[in-house]
């Protein structure tokens, strides 16, 4: 506490007393002065006062965000924070110093009270609540107690609807505040709006339009019971409770004066009462706020001034003791000290903390406020970017903190995203306004303020533009009074409750109007699920009748009514049962999701059945029995399409009877595959596809190829096993169909595949591919396909083109002139394309064969291309098959050369006995090529 100090007095009251009048009137009778106010929109509001009586030359505005200090400056107004309590002024008043018991900035007021003092007055402005506290901490103070000047009555529940002109709704949320103020613009023609987080000039204008007549109602938070001089008469709580940053709780006696002190200013009479869903105050309340008689404080939040900067942990320890005096309780844990404990625990934090001037710049840094309320590790990444500019450079960079300025120097968007970004401002004015932080700081806190202003008017824009939406009012008020909504559905889905459009109703699921905005769309859903409940149920009757042509699925598993998605197949017990799971909004009710979900298994169950028929015979014919029935097993897991390898064993061991069996439920045995004709078209296999993809859980199910295609292009990404379920075999660059490869397999059987063969005109026809990819194809398969080139050889004649051409040469010997000669032949302009053929014949030519008749000298013969296809499959003999094979052949044997004969030595071992030959399988299509084998 200073040694030098005047007279020290607490002027306590009811407000509406004239508390803050009569301090500015004392500061002003001295030569200088400082006043601390508990908010940055009153300390504008006592500052342009202050201004208009004695010019802005002498009078100086300092809060974390702005400061207005002229060189001559003899009286200061500043929020408490921001008091220069050091400076040795007449005269210090501290505003509304029952904040000492606020659990967030209470410690602020306390040491205010503890330590700030003026050299000839001080004045504590507050609660009557605060005298036993002050008593007891200040010696020889004064006490001061003013009457209120005018009556503050209850006048109970009223209505939005009814609210009187000149009156103030108070809520305790945005979301709150903003709905109510739309609700008065439906019912009264507008509100203003006025929030603690607003600008002082977005305020102002706000306050403006209340205090000019253009609108009769304001509606506020709590940041109207702290000084703000209104015209008021009647204060209307829309709630009694608020979340005070850690819970919500019930607002005091004192507090719920406090504000509703607003009404009746000077010498007119004040209400006060409670709207919206607010329960009425309790007699005991209602008698204490009009007697202004209050619990008296008895703990204040205090921490610890005087700071150890020895180390950081030092000076945590500092900012953690506990008061010894009973009337003072050590304040939770402020943002700035959970900043300094957060950087304090980073490593490169510590090792630049080398001595105190370094400890108190951290300290300094972590007190910028979080205006941005954003996370603990964000702010704090921020504070440690400007502790380490501050301590490399000694001022923040221009081109960073200009970087950041210019990022939030927009004035688009809605009320939120404005909001957000004056909250972000507030952080680098703040920073701007720190002495020596910033190398030029009159330009920067220009740009920072000049940014401000136009966030601060576009804001007031919004927010004058904003409560012209007549269908949020008209819903809230409905909602709040308990009325019963009911919904108008159009054909196009399109939903209005009392003649507004509020969404779309999609199959059973609502879906409010995208162009609402974040606070009006929980309204507005709450609103249409309340109104639609009965066309839930109408909806889901007309559904659970509707046929199934009405019904579809798609390739990804979803369930379409129409063109409304209204569930979902999910997997279940077995690749034939899914399972389905209903897109039905809670609020329809629990009939109406069984009501959808069962007639969603009906159709489900009836397109497998239809689709899958050939295959659910199979699985259900208890005639197949033995190898067939494993088989049947097999085929019907895999949705009636499965490459032939991998029952390889199985199908070589079934006899005729049993293929028989197979074969008359559709199966067909090719050489590649084992697959049932039927399921390869276009809706079985978009039903397989969807079935397989749900048993093996994909998040994204591969779609089907278009119907009506031999081959595909190969897709890069699909899952393994997609070709087959497709319907399709992968070879080389494309896919093709499996029942046009097993086409293919019967065309080139009868081929001589180890001489090799050339691709005819049929095999291109069904694969509808060119040359080249038909190569590529057949080395997908396991060909090995060598490319050739040779001229091009006419085909012969047949006797019926020779006598056409004998005819038409005859008739134009007929109708030629006697006299006229023999023309020359005309020759035709070689084109590119011809030109381009003669160089690469030229440049490919081979000597001729033997015998073979030289071309006409002034033709180039034409080339074609040509392909030779050889069987070569990869060996694929498992370790364990290969051992059961012959021993190898010892070293030093010679091995016996492709002709019989015998290498370089004899042969030693004796020669091995005729092999029995074994009849040859017709449905193993490699049986041809092993019987090959044997005979070499």
């Amino acid at each position: 506490m200073s040694l030098h100090q005047g007279r020290v007095t607490a002027v306590l009251g009811p407000t509406n007393t004239g508390k803050t009048h009569y301090a500015i009137e004392r500061m002003l009778g001295y030569r200088t002065g400082v006043i601390g106010l508990p908010l940055r929109l009153l300390a504008r509001e006592v500052y342009d006062k202050i201004v208009a009586l004695r010019g802005p030359s002498v009078v100086a505005l300092v809060t974390g965000e702005e400061r207005i200090i002229p060189p001559r400056t003899r009286y200061w107004v500043a929020t408490v924070e921001a008091m220069p309590v050091g400076i040795g002024a007449d005269f210090l008043a501290v505003d509304e110093i029952q904040l000492c018991a606020d659990p967030e900035r209470g410690h602020v007021f306390t040491d205010r009270l503890l330590h700030a003092r003026g050299l000839k007055e001080t004045l504590f402005l507050g609660s009557d609540t605060m005298r036993g506290a002050i008593n007891a901490l200040v010696p020889r103070v004064g006490f001061q107690r003013r009457e209120r000047f005018s009556l503050l009555t209850y006048a109970g529940s009223r209505k939005i609807s009814r609210m009187p002109a000149r009156s103030a709704i108070v809520g305790f949320s945005v979301d709150n505040v903003y709905a109510i103020a739309e609700l008065l613009r439906r019912q009264k023609g507008g509100a203003a709006v006025v929030l603690g987080a607003l600008s002082p000039r977005t305020r102002n204008a706000q306050v403006a339009l209340y205090q000019n007549g253009d609108v009769d109602h304001l509606v506020a938070t709590d940041a109207i019971g702290m000084g703000l001089n209104l015209d008021i008469d009647h204060v209307a709580f829309s709630a009694l409770s608020k979340f005070d940053g850690r819970r919500m709780r019930r607002l005091a006696p004192n507090e719920l004066a406090q504000i509703a002190g607003r009404a009746g200013r000077y010498m007119n009479t004040g209400t006060f009462g409670v709207t919206g869903e607010a329960p009425p105050l309790e007699p005991e309340v209602i008698e204490a706020i009009e007697e202004h008689r209050f619990t008296p404080i008895t703990r204040l939040q205090w921490r610890n001034s005087r700071l150890d900067f020895g180390s950081a942990a030092a000076l945590i320890r500092s900012l953690e003791a506990n008061s010894t005096d009973q009337w003072l309780m050590r304040a939770r844990d402020a943002d700035d000290l959970v900043a300094l404990k957060t950087l304090a625990e980073q490593p490169d934090i510590i090792d630049r903390l080398n001595d105190a001037r370094d400890l108190r710049l951290l300290w300094d840094v972590c007190q910028v406020p979080d205006f941005r309320n954003i996370t603990a590790g964000e702010h704090s990444a921020l504070l440690s970017k400007l502790f380490f500019h501050l301590q490399d450079r000694g001022h923040v960079p221009d081109d960073w903190l200009g970087e950041r300025i210019r990022r939030i120097d927009r004035t688009d968007g809605d009320i939120d995203t404005l909001s957000k970004r004056l909250a972000f401002i507030r952080t680098w004015t703040y920073v701007s306004q720190r002495k020596n932080w910033v190398m030029d700081e009159n330009h920067w806190q220009g740009e920072a303020r000049a940014v401000e202003d136009r966030l601060s008017d576009a804001l007031h824009a919004r927010l004058t533009q904003r409560f012209v939406d007549r269908r949020a009012s008209v819903l809230l008020r409905r909602l709040k009074q308990k009325e019963s909504l009911v919904a108008q559905v159009n054909d196009k889905g399109e939903v209005s409750v009392e003649g507004q459009f509020i969404g779309k109703l999609s199959g059973f699921r609502f879906q409010q109007d995208s162009n609402a905005t974040p606070d009006e769309a929980r309204t507005l859903r709450t609103a249409g699920l309340a109104a639609l409940k009965p066309e839930f149920s109408l909806r889901a009757d007309r559904f659970y009748n509707a046929p199934d042509t009405e019904i579809d699925f798609t390739e990804q598993g979803g369930l379409m009514w129409g063109e409304h998605a209204v569930g979902k197949l999910v997997k279940g017990p077995d690749i034939l049962s899914p399972e389905i799971k209903v897109f039905v909004d809670d609020e329809a009710g629990p009939e109406v999701a069984e009501k959808v979900r069962r007639r969603l298994h009906h159709f489900v169950e009836r397109k497998i059945a239809t689709l899958f028929e050939p295959l659910l015979n199979l699985r259900n014919d208890e005639t197949v029995t033995g190898l067939a029935r494993g088989l049947a097993f097999r085929i019907v897991e895999e949705l009636g399409v499965l490459p032939r390898a991998m029952v390889a064993r199985e199908v070589k061991e079934l006899d005729q009877d049993a293929r028989g069996m197979l074969r008359k439920h559709g199966v067909r045995f090719g050489q590649y595959n084992i697959f049932m004709q039927l399921l390869l078209k276009p809706a079985p296999t978009r039903l397989r596809l969807v079935l397989w993809s749900l048993q093996n859980g994909f998040d994204t199910f591969p779609e089907a190829p278009p119907p009506g295609l031999v081959t595909v292009p190969a897709i890069e990404g699909v899952p393994d096993g997609y070709y087959e379920k497709a319907g399709y075999r992968l070879a080389g660059a494309r896919a093709i169909r499996i029942d046009m490869l097993e086409r293919l397999a019967d065309m080139t059987r009868p081929m001589d595949s180890r001489a090799g063969f050339e691709a005819t005109p049929d095999m291109l026809s069904i694969t509808g591919m060119t040359l080249e990819q038909f190569a590529d194809l057949m080395q997908g398969l396991g060909y090995k396909a060598e490319r050739g080139e040779r001229e091009k050889v006419k085909p012969a004649p047949t006797p019926e083109a020779e006598k056409a051409e004998k005819a038409e040469t005859a008739e134009d010997a007929k109708t030629a002139p006697q006299e006229e000669t023999k023309a020359e032949p005309e020759l035709a302009e070689p084109t590119d394309n011809d030109a381009e053929k003669a160089t690469d014949a030229a440049a490919d030519s081979q000597p001729a064969e033997p015998g073979a008749t030289e071309p006409d000298a002034d033709a180039a013969p034409e080339i074609e291309v040509y392909y030779t296809f050889t069987w070569a499959p990869k060996r694929r003999a498992p370790v364990h098959k290969r051992r059961d094979k012959a021993p190898a052949k010892q070293a030093g044997k010679p091995r016996r050369g492709k002709d019989g004969s015998k290498g370089k030595g004899p042969r030693t071992a004796s020669a091995r006995p005729p092999r029995k030959e074994k009849p040859i399988d017709p449905d193993n299509p490699f049986a041809a090529l092993m019987a090959l084998k044997q005979k070499d």
